[in-house]
């Protein structure tokens, strides 16, 4: 199982963490990458890179022979996969063991076990498991599921054995609905997974999803890393995950721990994986939910909270090495909180967006770290998952690690492409939250009516505007060519004026350091200082120092001044 170059059968973020963990253990790299990502950084930073097709994945990341043809062409000897694409394949880890390279996972039979959520459900019974009632029967004509669900009664849930991400699953809350849904599930299932085997299960109303981390290795020994929640989802989609479980009991908290690692040694398990439960904090009750055969997105929370590096200890299995810690070695250490960044408008509907990355300047500081798939310049394409980065923040409490997160989002200096920050943000800060009320279909209950963008202040467009004053000032604009800037018009040589896209009329009245803005009819506000350095605005505003992230960019005869989160028009 020695190997001393890792072929990475992914891309994005998750390629370049993979990266990262190499370089640290003296492993070559090779990335594979589609015809879109051929400038990507995962590409630019890998030691060997190999073309495998076209955009569309399935003709490119999720072709078996072209990922093997590739690690045979570089010299290969392993093979890590990554989340997402052909991760949890039993087929893709079966074909990497029969062409003699190591696979950095688990073995094909625990993947396909799990890979099955009625199978996996059998398992984790046989393992003393707790699992929700329902119907998992080889029977799967209508007859016999409409029998079932008569019996289960309402609310349950249609789901695809094969299924993920929401995909081929229904919810039925009136039982004349049931075999619609039945249909409409196995019809989605079908085409998704290729296999439309489908399952009923309770619904719980008001449930938290509770994860547990386990690590096994090829010599019998098998741990957990504690727990993550992962609560906040949209449409079974983690938005915002964090470690440990926040204001969990004991005894379901050990419950859930102690039947993680009891399946992961039941099925003989090696690599890193994630025993998934529903929570039902009404009664406290546990229920397995399903076991991912891959390392997870929201890996970082738990390497935060326990100082344990997930990827470099899948390498380290790989190559046969026994874990050389025990299980009451392992710390739980302050909270953790992972913000998934993605390019997308939260505000229409999750809309993703695309473009050029004009400004990428990442928060820094204690307790921040950044796993990101792109850098500034870089393309967000369409034909990926929208996910570009991830914001982790580590505090010494949950209430720290949730402000060290805000701070963070709101040091984060983005241009060219819309983000979800705002609105990751307004998670964050929404009281269900920090409550800990929220559950996995509580989005609804949190923002009644849906979520709208908040609208710029009046002191925030006054900054806008002040800084383009600025910005147009210092970089020679404002010598003379006042009339090619659309809606800047020159009145005289000490003031100037702006239409903002709220419609009004701003004037800057000043030199500097002093400047007085005047919205409309609205009170002046008076700037004693301001400063413009590079991206970061600098005034003294009601005798208090400000600091505000700003970025510019002329589009369509307009100015798009970027202040924080805040997108203003001028």
């Amino acid at each position: 199982m020695s190997f001393s170059r890792v072929l990475i059968a992914n891309r994005g973020e998750i390629a370049r963490r993979i990266q990262a963990s190499c370089r640290r253990l003296g492993l070559e790299t090779v990335a594979v990458f589609s015809e879109a990502d051929r400038d990507a950084l995962f590409v630019a930073e890998a030691d060997f890179a190999v073309c495998i097709g076209p955009a569309t994945p399935s003709e490119s990341y999720l072709k078996i022979e072209a990922v093997l043809a590739a690690a045979h062409a570089t010299n290969a000897g392993a093979i890590h996969p990554g989340y997402g694409f052909l991760s949890e394949n039993p087929e893709f880890a079966h074909a990497v063991e029969a062409a003699g390279l190591t696979y950095v996972g688990p073995t094909p039979d625990a993947i396909s076990t799990m890979g099955s959520k009625i199978t996996a459900k059998a398992a984790a019974e046989d393992a003393g498991v707790p699992t929700l009632p329902g119907y998992r029967g080889e029977d799967q004509s209508d007859s016999a599921l409409l029998e079932a669900a008569e019996k289960l009664g309402v609310p349950f849930l249609v789901k695809a054995s094969a299924g993920g991400g929401g995909r081929g699953m229904r919810l039925v809350t009136d039982m004349d609905d049931a075999a619609q849904a039945i249909a409409s599930a196995r019809t989605e299932a079908k085409g998704a997974f290729g296999d439309d085997t489908v399952f009923l299960e309770r619904y719980l109303a008001r449930a938290r999803h509770i994860e547990v981390q386990v690590l096994g290795d090829t010599h019998g020994n098998h741990l957990h890393l504690w727990d993550r929640d992962c609560s906040l989802q949209r449409n079974h989609q983690k938005l915002i995950e964090e470690a440990p479980a926040p204001n969990l009991p004991d005894a379901p908290r050990q419950v859930m721990l102690d039947a993680a690692v009891g399946l992961a040694r039941a099925i003989n398990y090696r690599s890193a994986g994630t025993v998934e439960y529903l929570y039902d904090p009404a009664d406290h009750a546990v229920y397995f939910l399903e076991m991912n055969t891959r390392i997870q997105v929201e890996h970082p929370v738990t390497e935060a909270i326990t100082g344990i590096d997930l990827i470099d200890w899948q390498l380290r299995i790989a190559q046969g090495a026994a874990l050389s810690m025990t299980q009451d070695q392992i710390p739980c250490t302050g909270h953790a909180i992972e913000v998934r960044v993605s390019a997308e408008n939260p505000a229409e509907g999750f809309l993703p967006q695309t473009g050029t990355l004009s400004l990428w300047q990442p928060p820094q500081g204690p307790g921040l770290r950044l796993d990101s798939g792109v850098g500034q310049g870089s393309e967000v394409s369409h034909h990926y998952d929208s996910m570009i980065a991830k914001l982790i923040a580590h505090a010494p409490d949950r209430q720290s690690a949730i402000q060290r997160a805000v701070k963070g989002i709101d040091d984060f200096a983005t241009g060219g492409v819309g983000l979800n920050l705002t609105y990751q943000r307004a998670l964050l800060c929404h009281p269900d939250f920090g409550a800990v009320t929220h559950f996995t279909s509580g989005l609804d209950a949190m923002f009644p009516g849906g979520w709208a963008a908040p609208v710029a202040d009046p002191t925030t467009r006054a900054l806008a505007v002040l800084a383009l004053h600025l910005y147009l000032s210092q970089t020679g604009q404002g010598a003379g060519p006042w009339q090619s800037l659309g809606a800047w018009r020159l009145t005289d040589k000490g003031s100037a004026s702006y239409w903002d896209d709220a419609g009004g009329k701003v004037f800057v009245a000043g030199q500097g350091p002093d400047f007085a803005i005047t919205d409309g009819d609205a009170d002046a506000i008076v700037i004693q200082t301001a400063g413009l350095q590079g991206p970061r605005l600098s005034v003294t505003l009601n005798d208090a120092p400000v600091q505000r992230l700003v970025h510019f960019e002329r589009r369509g005869g307009q100015w798009c001044v970027y202040v924080n989160l805040s997108l203003i028009h001028i």
